[in-house]
């Protein structure tokens, strides 16, 4: 996989990006400059990574990157063996199945925004009108999956298994509609959409593809349990409590943010760190 690093920087007052391949750490009058690379899945919101990083470099003379991948399995990799400091792309679920699987490398240390998961269907206007057999495309992690199937049970087109946490197919126990749900890659979703005609897709790929956000026929409901769903910046163990990364979660955390994050996205991508 190629992976890139965004460095932003400020001339003038102005954010500039210089685009790179891997990961440098300058020195320059006797003193190693702050540098901090963070690991995103997607490119929607760069232009709020540049504000952040705006605010890193002004207030707390950070230089702020950001290294993109392009699926849910590497920013953990990265950021465990040391290549990406932070990163900014999972939830509690997602990272507490990792740890797991992993040794328990990894602890959350600030929110970032929330993005309701959203049902899309190219035949049909509303829940009532999805095809008897229709196929739907869902991810194929364990997190995301889970979520989807509760995102269709919530919707009204499937039951599942009481009590389980993170359903898979097999915790399926009702399917009036005879629903052909397909597991594929998060990030392949709105692929599989074009071609299936249905799918539940997590925002970031579904802006990355240019999907119309206010064309899903269902969205994830926001309940007092949503704050396990909140992204947030990941950091290993023995940095959780260190200031350089927590000034760039607080260069993140910001009213200007916000407002992009309102003016850009609307309810479909919020500042997580507001909601409680």
């Amino acid at each position: 996989m190629v992976s890139k690093v965004i460095t932003y920087g400020i001339i003038g007052g102005v954010a500039v990006g210089a685009i790179g391949f891997g990961v440098s750490h300058v020195a320059g009058n006797n003193k190693t400059e702050k540098v901090v690379t963070v690991g995103i899945v997607g490119t929607a919101d760069n232009d709020l990574w540049k504000i952040a990083a705006n605010t890193a470099k002004e207030k707390y003379n950070i230089t702020l990157k950001t290294k993109q991948f392009t699926d849910y399995n590497q920013p953990n990799i990265a950021l465990k063996n040391g290549s990406i400091d932070l990163n900014a792309y999972q939830n509690q679920v997602f990272l507490t199945n990792w740890n797991k699987a992993n040794g328990h490398a990894l602890k959350l240390i600030g929110r970032t925004v929330f993005t309701p998961l959203r049902f899309y269907d190219k035949n049909a206007s509303k829940v009532s009108e999805v095809k008897d057999g229709q196929t739907i495309a869902v991810p194929n992690d364990a997190t995301n999956e889970g979520r989807a199937l509760q995102l269709l049970q919530s919707a009204g087109l499937i039951k599942i298994k009481a009590g389980v946490d993170l359903p898979t197919l097999k915790d399926i126990v009702e399917n009036k509609k005879h629903l052909v749900i397909k597991e594929v890659a998060a990030d392949q979703t709105p692929a599989a959409y074009k071609s299936a005609g249905a799918a539940v897709i997590n925002t970031n790929f579904a802006k990355d593809a240019k999907i119309d956000l206010q064309s899903a026929i269902y969205v994830e409901p926001v309940t007092s349990t949503s704050n396990k769903w909140y992204i947030q910046f990941a950091a290993t163990n023995k940095n959780v409590n260190k200031k350089l990364y927590k000034e760039v979660v607080r260069s993140f955390q910001t009213a200007k943010a916000e407002k992009w994050l309102e003016k850009t996205w609307g309810d479909a991508e919020q500042p997580a760190w507001t909601l409680k």
